[in-house]
């Protein structure tokens, strides 16, 4: 049932703590048993969210990967996301697909630019935040001063769910303010092995600290958090096990089932009879053997059947899904039913792509999940001129990704890569190298942004004639103004009234 599901991601920025706390979540919810398994490397004891080659080399997450458990009779998909900024995008339109996210912060830092980047994406979508502020077993900032941080800088109410009794050197457990009872570290490592002290002695400063901050902030208000406009915020320690099954019952209590989609047409609501779903990432070479390429689908309405037909919007004619996936990381099962809220997988060669709606009437079209418009353009060259297939063939799988974008000069034979950040240059040539043998460099490229170019005919004929050199086709065929720099961009809007340059496209 729909009404079970928990479909929510974890953001952070770099180092918070992101992928301990996901490996610490899968460890309590029984998806995996073996301590260590996020982030050890081998065939039995690799990274189970981080498995893309680059990612164990570097030890970050550079895409979204889906994990699905159940406990307690709730089916939880829980989004891994990269925290690292040069993968934003993937990030965005990983949020798109969830009703829910845990947003990690290190007890040391606060706020830092990238939480606060994904925070702001959360409000666009008025996704709920449920704040975790992690390693209050090391030494970090006053537990006042980082839940002010959050409501100031944020502009959220915060309502403590619990409370550190000390930090650092000084740290004796965690408060639970619902059942006033405190989690106790043990042994030598000073993890939380499951001593729960119902009675607690609290020295009185700490103790003082802890009434204060009950009395201090509203208490907590499901409808306030579920709108968007109240984080409960729960102090723990990943690595050490404090708060880890508290994050789980918070998401299942608090976290709402599958919510309501936006289409052109309005909201698509859970509950519809009709199966639709939306395309939100697309992965290739999860099976470097096999060069499979997986679309993943956040279902939206109806129950899905395996072996179903479904049109997607941007193909017109039904396609069947076979052998439907359900995902843990890079392991999978084959998925005979799946409910609103689930990600499934759908292998397939090309014909899916991000942005795609799928539904079984081709009545539905989803909306939100935009191309963003690249901020460093390079030119790609081949080391081996005669792998030009090949390249072309990594280019098209990497940009059906949203990995890159590829534009096709109209004067010219190089090709021209865009990317948000740096980093997803270095994952380029990697993955070029790693999973289709092509070795190739990049060069600077004279342009700065790309703007998709849109407007009356005769105005955008009379465009092209002036500004060849600086015009090239994406992958779907639509118009791109290369633009040296964001002078120039804007030079041409005043200049082209008639015309719009975007910044974001939909498919």
């Amino acid at each position: 049932m729909a009404s079970e599901r928990r479909t929510f991601a974890i953001i952070s920025h770099p180092d918070a703590g992101k992928t301990t706390l996901t490996e610490k979540l899968l460890l309590t919810g029984g998806a995996i048993h073996l301590a260590g398994e996020v982030k050890a490397r081998g065939q039995a004891r690799r990274a189970r969210s981080d498995w893309m080659k680059i990612e164990q080399q570097r030890g970050i997450s550079v895409t979204s990967s889906v994990m699905t458990f159940e406990r307690d009779g709730i089916t939880f998909n829980l989004l891994d996301t990269p925290g690292h900024e040069d993968f934003s995008e993937d990030t965005y339109r990983t949020l798109t697909a969830v009703d829910s996210a845990i947003m990690v912060i290190d007890a040391a830092k606060g706020i830092e630019p990238q939480t606060r980047k994904l925070f702001e994406v959360c409000r666009l979508r008025s996704v709920p935040i449920i704040t975790f502020v992690n390693k209050v077993d090391r030494e970090g900032r006053d537990p006042f001063e980082l839940i002010d941080e959050v409501a100031d800088m944020l502009a959220l109410d915060v309502s403590p769910m619990s409370w550190p009794i000390g930090m650092g050197g000084q740290f004796e457990g965690i408060l639970d303010y619902a059942t006033g009872h405190v989690a106790r570290p043990e042994g030598g490592s000073r993890e939380f092995l499951g001593k729960i002290d119902e009675d607690p002695a609290i020295p009185d400063d700490f103790a003082e600290q802890a009434e204060l901050a009950r009395e201090a902030y509203p208490d907590f208000d499901i409808d306030a958090y579920r709108g968007g406009d109240l984080t409960p915020v729960f102090f723990g320690s990943a690595l050490k096990n404090f708060g880890v099954v508290q994050m789980i019952e918070a998401i299942a209590n608090y976290a709402p089932p599958p919510r309501p989609q936006p289409t052109d047409d309005g909201e698509v609501q859970p509950g519809r009879d009709e199966v639709s779903g939306f395309i939100f990432k697309v992965q290739a070479n999860m099976d470097p053997q096999h060069r499979d390429r997986i679309a993943f689908m956040r279902l939206v309405s109806g129950t899905f059947k395996r072996g179903m037909k479904l049109t997607p919007s941007g193909l017109g004619k039904p396609i069947a899904v076979h052998s439907p996936i359900l995902f843990f990381a890079q392991d999978r099962e084959i998925a005979d039913t799946a409910e609103p809220g689930d990600i499934i997988g759908i292998p397939n060669h090309g014909t899916l792509r991000v942005g795609d709606s799928l539904s079984e009437k081709n009545d539905i079209r989803f909306t939100g999940l935009p191309n963003f418009a690249p901020e460093i353009l390079r030119r790609v060259v081949l080391r081996d001129p005669t792998k030009t297939k090949q390249l072309r063939k990594a280019l098209d799988d990497l940009s059906e990704e949203g990995v890159i974008q590829v534009f096709y000069p109209e004067i010219g034979a190089q090709w021209i890569i865009g990317v948000v950040g740096q980093l997803q240059l270095e994952v380029l040539i990697s993955r070029l190298s790693a999973e289709y043998k092509v070795e190739a460099v990049l060069e600077a490229a004279p342009f700065a942004t790309a703007r998709w170019i849109k407007g009356d005919a005769a105005a955008m004929a009379e465009f092209e004639s002036f500004n060849r050199p600086n015009l090239a086709k994406d992958r779907d065929g639509d118009l791109v103004f290369l633009a040296k720099s964001p002078w120039d961009v804007n030079y041409q809007q005043e200049k082209n009234p008639k015309l719009t340059f975007g910044a974001t496209k939909e498919r």
